[in-house]
């Protein structure tokens, strides 16, 4: 299957639109904007349907006993992540976990709307917790200037916890650089007569954070090789993330409404493209700081 990674692209524009600082009114910027239009909602394998927007993702796994929710974009993401579910026949309602990739305002600034709206739990990584607790602000990068709605998790994970709900049990891995609590989360999905291994990827981006000597942060560069470790350790048939293009999902979604077969979405090698791309881009990043004269603080 020749489908374009466009990650790149979408890194550079992550750096562009997080030192923009307009984290109190997303749609004030011409890149999130486009990250947030709307997009028709589908079923991606299995239990697993679409409910996000053009670039920032939104993942709803339905079981029989309710259903669980990965991701609530930015605050403006929260309306169309609701119709969205129920243009699938789906109930708001019926939402009793909601997930979190990483506590940015681009994947988290809907959560405290999500939450209020279906009474659901929010269940995250202690670090990511308490960064939601506090809207965002506090980040060790960028300070206060991408907030958000405060929201407090019912459930605070580590490592390798399990989230189930009727007869689905998901994974929490922690894979931190991103977020100082970056969590990949990882789940079995069937479709037809086969079970597939899915993976969806918290973030492995970069965007303009100092590597070396960050006071911040100073696990920063050991946690970001750690994390490619786990992620190049995880089995992935089903490769998902927090933003589209690190995974074509537009180039997948066109054929897999084209009734492509096998489902495109189904790529395992793209997932091990993706990691061994950023790690590469990692490397080159913390080798510039390295070789540069000493700089103290961030």
């Amino acid at each position: 299957m020749n489908v374009k990674l466009h990650f790149p692209l979408c890194l550079f524009l992550i750096v562009l639109l997080l030192l923009c600082p307009s984290g109190a009114n997303a749609q004030a910027d011409e890149t999130s904007r486009s990250w947030n239009q709307p997009v028709k909602p589908y079923r991606v394998i299995g239990n697993i349907y679409y409910v996000g927007a053009a670039e920032v993702t939104s993942f709803l796994i339905v079981t029989p006993a309710g259903h669980i929710l990965l991701d609530g974009g930015f605050a403006e993401t929260a309306p169309q992540i609701k119709q969205n579910i129920a243009r699938l026949g789906f109930r708001l309602q019926d939402v009793k976990i909601l997930l979190n990739s990483h506590a940015h305002f681009d994947h988290a600034g809907g959560l405290a709307s999500l939450k209020e709206m279906t009474g659901a739990r929010l269940m995250a990584s202690e670090a990511d917790a308490a960064l939601l607790a506090n809207g965002g602000q506090g980040d060790f990068h960028f300070g206060n200037r991408l907030s958000y709605s405060p929201v407090n998790a019912d459930r605070i994970l580590h490592d390798r916890d399990r989230v189930e709900l009727g007869g689905v049990s998901m994974t929490a891995y922690l894979t931190p650089g991103h977020t100082k609590g970056c969590t990949t989360w990882t789940m079995k999905v069937k479709e037809g007569r086969k079970k597939y291994d899915v993976v969806f990827v918290g973030s492995t981006t970069v965007p303009g954070y100092k590597l070396v000597g960050n006071s911040l942060y100073p696990t920063i560069a050991d946690d970001y090789a750690r994390t490619f470790r786990v992620l190049k350790g995880l089995p992935c048939d089903v490769f998902l993330a927090s933003h589209g293009s690190f995974y074509s999902m537009q180039e997948k979604a066109e054929l897999l409404a084209r009734r492509k077969q096998p489902n495109p979405f189904i790529d395992g090698r793209g997932y091990k493209r993706f990691i061994k791309q950023t790690e590469k881009a990692f490397r080159e990043q913390l080798g510039k700081e390295r070789r540069a004269p000493t700089t103290r603080g961030v």
